[in-house]
């Protein structure tokens, strides 16, 4: 099972404060900082990083990395989704059903400023698709 995870950012600071309106509707806020290097995002502990990276380019958008954050409802993935494009990302998928992955899968899918690809997913209630 997988404990933690980060992504790399050219601007830790402008990062910091996207990641912080993004996580927020999935319960997650920043639990550690190294200043000049990392923030740790999360519920009890840190699970999600960023870690500053001056020189990386972009992201590529066919890189095919991506990584999925468990949300408890469809509004917290909406929610997720709305403040990705307020804080200055781009939709890579706006929310709803995904019946190709499975009949109850509801997620939506944005980039970060640097290209990173983040998808939020909830299971609705059985019988409710």
């Amino acid at each position: 099972m997988i404990d933690h995870i980060s992504v790399a950012v050219r601007d830790l600071n402008a990062a910091g404060r996207f990641y912080d309106m993004l996580l927020a509707p999935l319960g997650m806020t920043r639990l550690r900082e190294v200043p000049e290097a990392t923030i740790g995002f999360g519920k009890k502990y840190p699970e999600f990083w960023i870690n500053r990276r001056d020189a990386m380019d972009r992201v590529a958008d066919d890189s095919g990395v991506h990584i999925c954050l468990r949300a408890r409802d469809t509004a917290a993935v909406d929610a997720f989704h709305a403040a990705a494009l307020k804080a200055g990302g781009t939709s890579d998928g706006a929310p709803g059903l995904r019946p190709q992955y499975h009949s109850r899968y509801y997620a939506a899918f944005i980039r970060d400023p640097d290209g990173n690809r983040i998808e939020a997913v909830t299971f609705l209630p059985e019988g409710a698709a």
